[in-house]
């Protein structure tokens, strides 16, 4: 386990480690504080055995078989980021793969709206371990999806650095430890306060989004006792599509010309149904003759918008919509929807405290603890549409329209009867928000091992608990239902037939309805917030002893033998109404209740083989192996081997390779049934008759009957449940990595360099997951026909209603057959004294090799790599020099070229741009400027981060998941172009 005091040493240490693993600007430091490896290893009086993640072991010596990246405090500040959730999610830890953050709002997303985790090599928050101190950082979130960290919860002000291990390490650190570690390692060297403040300012996007950190650090200690804490307030202003440019407009983008024109504007519409918009202000009607509206075609439509200048025909309507128009023509654009979160609001309040006591009894023992309190306050700003179904025959449908049957077979929201006319309103902005309540508490005892010279002791226990609510104004279908049932209440007006409950009729079919513009009392009545609460708690008791075994020629052979029980559960319980299903066009959710516990052996040895031996510098083998036992799940073993070989002393090599296992988190076990909902352009058969369209694909939806210019106009739903009942399994992987360190010796004119090479492996079999509604849609309807035809496959997954052809599709947590990443990572680093100071150069570059996840064993292999979100190359860059009391800074992030022509013309033998759609995006790259001058006791830092205003590139509507044309990555910054000032002050 972490032992507190040895992390004293400071950043001496992590420049030693970050030489030989670390890459990008995290590693750097001013050279008041810099020394490599081997000069701080020279003086033992200076260097004391500390434990450093990868490895469970104390150690004075800094080689590890695995690559470890370290970013520690000041060049995260130097970098511009206001809180640990942004340097985390930064492409310099995550090599541009996808990551759940603040864009997220209006998704379904495992933690809930609000939630920020952290996903290493793209295989999945829940395969990714985050600690605090060496000690788990428990789930934290709302709904039912709750299974990883939320990085929102760690003290931002308290951290020293942050420690990342990119390879497996099940048999070290347990379940979640398959992709890699994050340990976040606090300050304890702390006498005094500092305050510190920090503000960033966008500068493109209307004074929206401004970020605010307010912290204060305080530490004393006495003779046998030491205590320190923080408190910090943490906020974020919402930045909505309104604030920025590139979101205000979306298009449909489509390379071949065949954008729908706006008659308005002679240009290509803005917020089309392709691009995002809606219907809003329009009837759906039976078959009617009438006035056609700029862009209809024929004399006879079922879809109309008002226009007070019809005397002719559907009066005071005109025709928008029927088989030879342009879904586009309707109205789909409504000022409101410019209001919707970009990027979401949040207040997060945290305070960390920490301590110790020397009992100078029981081994010279140390009682410690830990305190961490975090309160966030999220919220989400979305847009509603409102169909309001009219019954045949109601008296809220003007004469003109009494004859319309808009749907014989369909009740939609009435009790008992047709609809006739069918309502498409603008309702307008809804926000749903979160409360998270987050405690986490640590105790524990650790000294020397007196029976074994040599030997230490750590027995702690830690109680987590994320208690949280969630909150969103919902219409009700039994209220709805009741309002549009009336009757005449003999003034003019109309009435509820059934007055219970205070029923408030709903407003008749007219201009102002369909503009959105409702009555208050009956959107009083109507609509209420359906409040839900989530609790999810862990308990943890470890223990665990290490020390020197015995001596070799080479060295000492040091041991660790540790033990762990934790018991966790899960209880989600939705508003009724969302139990019952009685929301309206929203996802509705089942109570998520369920518990596990496990308990753990696990072990690790070093033996160094080889030592200043011809060459043979040095030769040291680790193992570290686990037995796991889980309630759920039964139990498995894991083990992990390393080695390091240095035969000269500029050339290391290291390799490891390691198994894993993961029960499934309680939500992939547990969640209760969830719909939601993707857009209608997700339907694989919209227009599949036209030119181009892949043939397999015409095929299987001509066999379903539809017709070649189909055109969904419902939205998918998509159906999510945890896979216990169903037989869902227990996880296994492999861990591989082998690499290369060189670190020549220059002459001192010449300066330091150390360049490191990694090639990493991660082969996850029966992983737990679920594909993506559009992915089991695509590859459903890829499938050949006699599967597609005996719904064998993917196409288990998909219905479609055979009377309103609406699609639903079933993704569920699932065992998928392999999960695969493969890749390379580069680091360089060059430091050199230049004029009165130092220049330091770090640059770190990530090839990703191969990503892919199938179902079946015999399912066809959909090489990723290059797709959006998952580019083959990331690159990190950073200069900086320091001199006396200053330092200037000047970072890149860099994600190569990525798109889907490639991956269509690979696997399915045609590109997206010969069906006109442009799927490509360049190269995208955001530099960042900073200075910093410290004096004695306060130090200020200001730059500019994404100093060109880079947003990403852009592709057609349809293509990937949108903000605007520019696609939903986490790699692309919308925030844009900001100023950041960082004051601090110590007393």
């Amino acid at each position: 386990m972490v032992d507190f005091k040895k992390y004293l040493l400071g950043t001496t240490i992590v420049m030693g480690l970050a030489a030989v693993g670390a890459p990008v600007w995290a590693q750097s430091q001013p050279q008041s504080e810099t020394a490599d490896a081997a000069s701080a290893e020279s003086d033992p009086g200076v260097i004391d055995d500390i434990v450093v993640v990868g490895s469970r072991l104390r150690r004075d010596t800094f080689n590890s078989p695995s690559p470890i990246q370290v970013v520690t405090r000041e060049e995260a500040t130097l970098a511009g980021f206001a809180s640990v959730t942004d340097v985390l999610q930064s492409t310099a830890v995550t090599q541009g793969t996808s990551q759940i953050n603040n864009a997220y709002g209006g998704y379904v997303t495992d933690g809930g709206p609000g939630a920020n985790t952290l996903s290493l090599r793209g295989l999945g928050a829940t395969r990714t371990l985050v600690l605090l101190n060496g000690r788990r950082v428990a789930p934290a979130g709302s709904r039912g999806s709750v299974g990883s960290a939320d990085l929102n919860v760690l003290p931002t002000a308290m951290i020293e650095r942050v420690e990342i291990l990119k390879d497996g390490a099940s048999s070290l650190y347990g379940s979640d430890a398959v992709a890699g570690v994050v340990n976040i390692v606090t300050r304890n060297d702390l006498d005094g306060v500092t305050v510190e403040g920090q503000y960033n300012a966008p500068l493109d996007a209307s004074g929206a989004g401004d970020q605010t950190r307010l912290s204060i650090v305080a530490g004393t200690h006495g003779d046998r006792w030491s205590l320190s804490g923080s408190a910090e307030y943490y906020n974020r202003e919402e930045l909505t599509l309104g604030d920025r440019e590139f979101a205000r407009c979306p298009i449909d983008n489509y390379i071949d010309g065949t954008d729908y024109i706006d008659p308005m504007t002679g240009r290509s519409k803005c917020w089309s149904l392709n691009a995002g918009g809606v219907t809003v202000n329009t009837i759906g009607t039976s078959n009617i003759a009438g006035v056609a509206a700029d862009g209809a075609v024929g004399t006879v439509f079922n879809r109309w918008r008002p226009n007070t200048a019809v005397t002719t025909g559907l009066t005071g309507f005109e025709g928008v919509g029927n088989t030879a128009t342009n879904t586009n023509v309707r109205d789909t654009f409504d000022p409101d929807m410019l209001n919707q979160s970009l990027i979401s609001p949040v207040e997060v309040a945290t305070l960390y405290l920490q301590g110790s006591y020397d009992l100078q009894a029981l081994g010279n023992a140390e009682v410690y603890g830990e305190f961490l309190y975090n309160q966030r306050k999220s919220s989400q700003t979305g847009y509603r549409q409102l169909a309001l179904d009219y019954a045949v025959g109601s008296p809220l449908i003007p004469a003109n329209l009494a004859g319309s049957v808009f749907s014989p077979g369909d009740l939609g929201l009435n009790l008992g009867q047709a609809v006739g006319v069918r309502a498409f309103i603008g309702y307008g902005n809804d926000t749903s928000s979160q409360t998270v309540d987050f405690t986490k508490s640590v105790a524990g005892i650790r000294g020397d091992f007196l029976p074994l010279d040599g030997w230490h002791y750590d027995v702690s226990a830690s109680y987590t608990k994320s208690d949280s609510t969630y909150s969103s104004p919902q219409f009700l279908i039994d209220r709805l239902q009741n309002s549009l049932d009336v009757v005449s209440n003999g003034a003019g007006g109309f009435s509820c037939a059934n007055l219970a409950a205070g029923c408030v009729a709903a407003p008749a079919i007219n201009n102002q309805t369909l503009a959105g513009d409702l009555p208050a009392d009956w959107l009083n009545y109507v609509m209420a917030d359906v409040v839900g609460t989530t609790v999810y708690d862990e308990a943890v008791l470890s223990a665990s002893i290490d020390g020197d075994l015995f001596t070799m020629p080479a060295g000492v052979v040091r041991g660790f033998v540790g033990a762990e029980y934790r018991e966790m559960s899960i209880d989600d319980t939705p508003g009724i109404d969302m139990q019952t299903s009685n929301v309206y066009n929203y996802s509705s959710s089942a109570v998520t209740r369920g518990d596990d516990s496990v308990w753990e052996v696990f072990g690790e040895v070093e033996v160094p083989l080889l030592r200043d031996q011809p060459f043979a510098e040095n030769l040291t083998l680790s193992a570290s192996g686990r037995y796991t036992n889980y309630d759920s799940y039964g139990d498995d073993t894991t083990y992990k081997l390393g080695l390091v070989y240095t035969p000269v002393d500029f050339v290391t090599f290291r390799g490891s390779y390691g198994t894993s296992y993961r029960a499934p988190a309680l939500f992939e076990q547990f969640v209760g049934a969830t719909t939601g909902f993707l857009g209608t352009s997700f339907d694989p058969c919209n227009n599949y008759g036209d030119a181009g369209a892949d043939p397999i694909v015409a095929a299987n939806c001509a066999s379903q009957g539809l017709a070649p210019d189909f055109q969904q106009t419902s939205g998918v739903t998509v159906v999510t449940k945890g896979g216990a009942d169903a037989g869902l399994e227990a996880e296994t992987s492999t861990n591989l990595t082998v690499g290369m360190v060189l670190q020549p010796t220059l002459p001192d004119a010449w300066g330091e360099l150390a360049f490191a090479v990694d090639y990493y492996e991660i082969e996850v079999e029966n992983g737990v997951d679920r594909l993506g509604a559009s992915g089991v849609l695509d590859r459903c309807y890829s499938s050949a026909s006699a599967d597609f035809a005996a719904g064998n496959g993917y196409c288990a997954l998909v219905d479609r209603d055979g009377t309103s052809n609406a699609l639903t599709v079933d993704d569920s947590y699932l065992n998928l057959a392999t999960d695969v990443v493969h890749g390379i990572d580069y680091t360089l680093r060059y430091r050199k004294p230049v004029g009165p100071g130092t220049a330091l150069i770090n640059l770190g570059v990530t090839q990703m090799l191969e990503r892919h996840s199938t179902l079946s064993a015999d399912d066809p292999v959909y090489d990723e790599v290059g797709t959006i979100g998952t580019p083959e190359f990331t690159a990190t860059a950073d200069v900086s020099y320091a001199w006396d009391q200053w330092r200037v800074h000047y970072g890149v992030e860099w994600i190569s070229a990525t798109g889907y022509d490639d991956y269509y013309l690979k696997n399915y033998g045609y590109t997206l741009a010969e069906l006109g759609y442009d799927a490509e995006v360049g190269s995208y790259a955001t530099q960042n400027v900073s200075v910093r001058y410290e004096a004695d006791d306060w130090a200020v830092t200001a730059g500019i981060r994404n100093l060109t205003n880079e947003t990403g590139g852009l592709v057609s509507a349809g293509v990937v998941d949108m903000v605007g044309n520019v696609p939903l990555y986490s790699g692309y910054d919308y925030v844009g172009r900001t100023a950041f000032i960082n004051l601090s002050k110590s007393f």
